[in-house]
């Protein structure tokens, strides 16, 4: 079980777009938690990746060192695929750490993606994605 005096879960999400400003703000763009992709005639998706952004924001509270920071996801099938491992460094109290993933995201299929976050051997969060398939827009006939 993680410590409850630290490290403490600031942001955890899933954003089209980050940005990064000179002294050190982040401003997350389009938080999304699904993406939809247009299918063709034959059902399959006309682009095969979307670029996201996962974001893991970490304070340090009690927390104090070199620490792990693992990123898995968990295809809707239930494979589990990882994604990131980073070391993190923690200085205490309100100093924290942020792990940022640009990444083009490419499903096997519609469905519920998870991204499980832990901290060394625990799990602090998840976050969902739902990738969603759909047919393009039909224009209509006039009459």
């Amino acid at each position: 079980m993680t410590d409850p005096d630290g490290p403490h879960l600031n942001a955890a999400l899933i954003c089209e777009r980050l940005l990064a400003e000179q002294d050190g703000v982040l401003s997350a763009i389009r938080i999304i938690d699904r993406i939809f992709f247009i299918t063709g005639e034959d059902g399959e998706p006309l682009a095969k990746e979307q670029p996201i952004t996962l974001v893991i924001a970490l304070k340090s509270g009690a927390a104090r060192g070199s620490y792990t920071v693992r990123v898995r996801m968990e295809k809707p099938s239930g494979e589990q695929m990882p994604l990131l491992e980073a070391p993190v460094f923690f200085e205490g109290e309100e100093r924290g750490a942020n792990l940022v993933l640009n990444a083009g995201f490419k499903p096997d299929g519609a469905g519920l993606y998870w991204f499980d976050v832990d901290f060394e051997t625990d799990r602090i969060t998840r976050i969902p994605l739902r990738v969603i398939y759909q047919s393009p827009p039909v224009a209509g006939h006039g009459g």
